[in-house]
């Protein structure tokens, strides 16, 4: 048999090293084609040793010069750009990793499409922001798309071979994040170690603070919506503090399919690796004490306003989605800066989404990469002159 090929965007991120992981203990059975970073090259390096990976892309100039110096370098090709997929792809590889964090892995995501035989995408960003033109590769190139984020692989898994329009209602349930608990007149004051503090998950500084604040729940909606052609008024968010539950799927006949997991996301990249295998993958028993105690509350607006962003939200996939993500991104960079509060996270974004400047964007499609990538930096330039400064 032979081995299947496998590409890593993001590998030396909390996703791509989880799917290195499980890789691993499968190793006679893959060949990994190109693994990517950022800035961390001797993590990259370690991985190219250790899977004899012949090709490697790190777009930090600085981490890029460093990298060619290695012995090793000499061995493999290394590349500083996304720009040079035509000079490592012969042929699609079997399966692609998309893990690259913010609305930079929208490019790479999509010129991979057509070398990829499957891709899974971790990066929220790019199905919210570019999922027309990410759909239409998909199909150009009769590429398999699965998502990875435990939600949406949970409805993906709960929806395989049926027709959504007999789906009533899709339930996506948040831990409620670092703050469930906390009285609300002391969320103002709360800090930026107390915010990346996750209950349940392990997970990047970006996505921690997306969870407290709870916009990464709008955004689940908003990839949900789009992934699975389901409108808005079938999506629903339960609070669910065990993490346990990550979708429920209500069916017009009366049935209800309730997709659980231990809180890993070994799980969900494992199945998208070798989902219909004969392949086990070592997991908690079912928690039998927990599913007697499962804990679904209403969100509180008074505690998450951000999901009064759903209110706003055009019903079209739009350009409009790109200026909550960008917007998001600058102000969370912000607060990881400990430049402003965590509060001003939510007031700053209101204000700008808010402004007819904007909001005029729910009705234009986006049709070009560009005109993303434009507005994006358009957005958080806006974010960072400070021109919606809170007094």
């Amino acid at each position: 048999m032979s081995k299947k090929k496998i590409a890593i965007l993001g590998s030396t991120g909390s996703i791509g090293k989880t799917l290195i992981d499980i890789i691993k203990q499968d190793k006679k059975n893959f060949q990994i084609i190109l693994l990517t970073a950022k800035k961390n090259y001797k993590e990259l390096l370690k991985q190219s040793k250790l899977f004899k990976v012949k090709n490697l892309i790190i777009t930090n100039r600085e981490s890029f010069l460093k990298i060619k110096k290695s012995p090793f370098s000499k061995k493999i090709k290394i590349f500083n750009s996304f720009d040079e997929y035509e000079k490592i792809f012969k042929t699609k590889v079997d399966y692609t990793m998309s893990s690259i964090t913010g609305i930079d892995g929208l490019k790479p995501t999509l010129n991979i499409i057509k070398y990829s035989k499957k891709i899974v995408i971790a990066n929220k960003e790019s199905i919210i922001c570019g999922w027309g033109l990410i759909n239409k590769e998909l199909k150009k190139n009769k590429t398999e798309f699965v998502p990875v984020d435990s939600e949406h692989f949970s409805l993906w898994f709960g929806l395989r071979n049926i027709n959504t329009d007999i789906v009533e209602k899709i339930y996506l349930t948040a831990s409620g994040g670092p703050f469930f608990l906390t009285p609300l007149k002391k969320i103002e004051k709360v800090n930026l170690k107390q915010a990346l503090k996750h209950p349940n998950w392990k997970m990047g500084n970006k996505i921690s603070i997306d969870s407290a604040t709870m916009i990464n729940k709008i955004y689940e909606v908003i990839e949900a919506k789009n992934i699975f052609d389901i409108s808005y008024n079938k999506i629903k968010i339960l609070i669910h503090p065990k993490s346990y539950i990550h979708a429920i799927i209500k069916f017009q006949n009366g049935l209800i399919k309730i997709i659980a997991h231990d809180t890993t996301m070994k799980i969900p990249i494992f199945n998208t690796l070798f989902l219909n295998n004969k392949k086990k993958i070592k997991s908690d028993k079912v928690k039998i004490k927990l599913l007697n105690n499962l804990n679904f509350n209403k969100v509180n607006l008074k505690r998450y306003p951000m999901i009064k962003i759903l209110d706003n939200l055009p019903n079209k996939h739009s350009l409009y989605e790109t200026v909550i993500v960008s917007a998001n991104d600058a102000l969370v960079d912000l607060f990881l800066k400990k430049k402003i509060k965590f509060t001003d996270i939510q007031l700053k974004l209101f204000k700008l989404i808010k402004n007819k400047e904007f909001t005029k964007y729910k009705k234009i499609y986006p049709n070009k990469l560009k005109d993303i990538l434009e507005l994006n930096k358009y957005v958080r330039s806006k974010i960072n002159k400070k021109v919606y400064k809170i007094d």
